[in-house]
């Protein structure tokens, strides 16, 4: 028989609650006969436009930074950005910028270039 394995950690001892799996070590709960394709989320810009891996964005209102002594000014250009689909703060754009370095923005303030 076949290890069943969590789809989201791939942790190896997950067990079985009534109809649901659970995993011990991340808790997610899923049900083994539902659908397993996974479900994917569009991002979208502040006008509406689908976001994708690579895409170069502006940002379209002033940002402060925690730590940095300044903010992140609108019209600022945003090149190759990444999408975090399965972000829990709603920071779902992982992007470099120059002056701050590494970090996380809202696709709510930003708009495809």
């Amino acid at each position: 028989m076949e290890q069943l394995k969590c789809p989201k950690c791939q942790y190896d001892y997950p067990y079985e609650d009534g109809f649901q799996w659970v995993c011990p070590d991340c808790h997610h709960e899923w049900n083994p006969n539902e659908s397993k394709q996974p479900e994917v989320i569009e991002i979208k810009d502040a006008n509406g436009n689908i976001l994708q891996d690579g895409d170069s964005v502006t940002v379209i209102k002033d940002l402060k930074v925690k730590g940095a002594s300044g903010s992140v000014k609108v019209g600022t250009k945003v090149k190759n950005i990444r999408l975090i689909h399965d972000s829990s703060d709603g920071h779902d754009i992982a992007c470099k910028i120059d002056g701050f370095g590494q970090m996380n923005l809202k696709s709510e303030f930003v708009k495809k270039v």
